[in-house]
């Protein structure tokens, strides 16, 4: 059955509404609600294996918590119907905020000199939270914004998560090493819990989504979510592209900091050239890529911004012909990270665009879970793939893994142009 007339309505008055806000004041609140997504993600990622492995749990202990409890961000799709039909967008970025000042502070209380139980507990529910922030977070700017704002948007929305894993990474850690764990939990906990209160005082620019009377539960949760994006032309190309339109760019990151270590480079450097020279790169790339966005339209950004993205990595392929010399190492990890950012931008933006407002929890989630599966693949046959090659002949080929996306763009562009046609009715 089709979406009654008044969802319709109700979506176009939204759009109207969100019109009225001013640019500068759209990006502030995308700064501020992708700092706290990026925030507990960063403790989760960051901050918590570092924890653990300060506290003795072994190396196969760490990576088998993060691996199991990271599914939580694969599959928030299961659950990305609820956000789309029960409350506000606001009221779960909120909630599931507060529960998260209450997982991180339960931690601190917990006084955690070693990982016990309870401390595991806790951060699945770290976890699990903060998954179902980023549905609501990611379908509110989708409601929040115009489609012409979506470059600028991504390129603000990179920027604020990279500073919030800064954040994570390493002010928290830094703090841990001078007063202990607990007042770094503590920090973390406060700051979910301002976070959750600037949230309260965003607007709510929810698009109306009362079902029609005759409409069943798995009809309005499932059914109409999946038909609205399958019924955009070359439904199944669209789906194959962003599953592999960052494949070669994950091929490449993956044996990144491997290659640095083989090559013989301290760990200071690999830090000082990947994690803060090369996240300043990602953050300007980021904002380069969404004004460009912005000017030239999606669909040219990406191919255009994919383009480059896709040749920095033949960087690392002259790195590793050339003997890894300094000059060649930092000026390939530099360029690397600063087209990622470009390409980033672009490619967030044309997630946007592909959904539709009223199901927007739900149908970005699914996007992302395969645009997940895209990385699962490509970086689980990875280290053998090197380990036959050799790194000069794998990255060549990482190159040659971001093209076959290219070949899907004629049937992305009528994609897209479906759903700006339905959009402008």
């Amino acid at each position: 059955m089709a979406p009654d007339g008044r969802g319709l309505v109700s979506a176009a008055a939204s759009s109207k509404s969100n019109s009225s806000l001013p640019m500068r004041a759209k990006l502030a609140i995308v700064a501020a609600l992708y700092f706290a997504q990026g925030f507990p993600y960063g403790a989760f990622a960051e901050l918590v294996p570092t924890f653990l492995r300060d506290q003795g749990a072994s190396l196969s202990d760490i990576t088998e918590l993060t691996a199991r409890l990271g599914l939580a961000w694969t599959l928030k799709f299961l659950w990305a119907p609820l956000v789309d039909q029960l409350g506000t967008r606001r009221g779960w970025i909120v909630f599931a905020q507060l529960l998260l000042a209450a997982s991180l502070a339960a931690i601190a209380v917990l006084e955690p000199t070693s990982a016990t139980p309870a401390v595991w507990i806790a951060l699945g529910a770290l976890a699990y939270l903060s998954a179902t922030q980023d549905i609501a977070i990611d379908a509110y700017s989708i409601e929040l914004l115009d489609e012409r704002e979506y470059g600028a948007a991504n390129g603000m929305r990179v920027s604020a998560y990279r500073a919030a894993l800064i954040a994570t990474g390493g002010l928290l850690v830094a703090v841990a090493g001078r007063t202990g764990w607990s007042t770094a939990f503590w920090i973390a906990a406060g700051t979910m819990l301002v976070l959750a209160a600037v949230t309260a005082m965003l607007p709510s620019p929810d698009v109306e989504r009362t079902p029609s009377p005759s409409e069943g539960l798995l009809e309005r949760t499932i059914w109409h979510p999946l038909r609205t994006l399958a019924v955009l032309p070359g439904f199944v190309a669209v789906l194959l592209f962003v599953m592999t339109f960052k494949m070669g760019d994950f091929a490449l990151l993956v044996l990144v900091r491997p290659f640095w270590v083989d090559a013989g480079y301290s760990l200071e450097a690999i830090g000082l050239v990947l994690g803060t020279a090369g996240m300043v790169a990602t953050i300007v790339g980021a904002l380069l890529g969404g004004a460009l966005t912005t000017r030239w339209g999606i669909f040219t950004a990406l191919w255009s911004l994919g383009l480059v993205q896709a040749l920095s990595n033949l960087g690392y392929y002259v790195a590793a012909s050339q003997g890894a010399g300094r000059a060649v190492m930092y000026t390939a990890a530099i360029v690397e990270q600063f087209t990622s950012g470009l390409g980033t931008a672009a490619f967030l933006a044309f997630l946007m665009a592909l959904c539709d407002r009223r199901f927007a929890a739900t149908q970005y989630a699914l996007l992302t879970a395969l645009f997940g599966l895209g990385r699962t693949l490509v970086m689980d046959q990875a280290g053998a793939a090197a380990e036959w090659l050799g790194y000069e002949r794998y990255f060549l080929v990482t190159l040659l893994l971001a093209f076959p996306a290219f070949l899907l763009l004629p049937w992305v562009r009528r994609a897209m142009a479906a759903r700006h046609a339905v959009r402008e009715r």
